[in-house]
């Protein structure tokens, strides 16, 4: 693929409530506006890279991209889990990822346990491959640390939600 490492950021909006519940797996999800201008060459399927919420630490991560077969849903989505522990959610909050490597394509399951097992597996990829050095370094590109603090004052000329890929 050959816009990896993909780079983009977007308010963090409400998902469809599973990760968490259903799933154990607390996910942050990109609005529309994020998943509609991703490259045509970004397929469907399970990636992994770095996440930083706010300009607080950046993280390990593994995102859904796609339609989410075992819930058959009819709206391609963007789910990023951020390996980390917060102690509250981050609705409104900016999240910053850079995609930097593909994991393997979206599947339906025969079960949910088949399905949490599946994410699990993903996340243990995940934490493995991005000890690469090559994958080390881009925790440390300056997409983070130009990363757009939350604020709470309202502004009309910026949106929320944006691409960026390259700076």
């Amino acid at each position: 693929m050959k816009s990896l490492p993909y780079f983009c950021r977007g308010e963090v909006v409400r998902g469809f409530g599973r990760g968490s519940k259903e799933l154990g797996i607390p996910t942050a999800n990109f609005p529309d506006s994020v998943v509609e201008h991703l490259p045509a060459d970004i397929s469907r399927g399970i990636y992994y890279g770095w996440a930083c919420v706010g300009s607080g630490d950046i993280y390990k991560m593994v995102m859904s991209i796609g339609w989410n077969p075992y819930y058959k849903n009819t709206k391609k989505s963007m789910e990023t889990h951020v390996i980390h522990t917060f102690k509250e959610d981050f609705y409104g909050q900016i999240l910053s990822v850079v995609m930097v490597g593909y994991i393997r394509p979206e599947r339906s399951y025969d079960s949910l346990e088949a399905l949490i097992a599946a994410i699990n597996n993903d996340i243990e990829e995940a934490k493995a491959k991005l000890e690469l050095p090559e994958h080390l370094k881009l925790r440390e590109d300056n997409f983070f640390t130009t990363a757009p603090s939350t604020s709470t004052a309202p502004t009309t000329s910026t949106p929320t939600s944006q691409l960026i890929n390259g700076h």
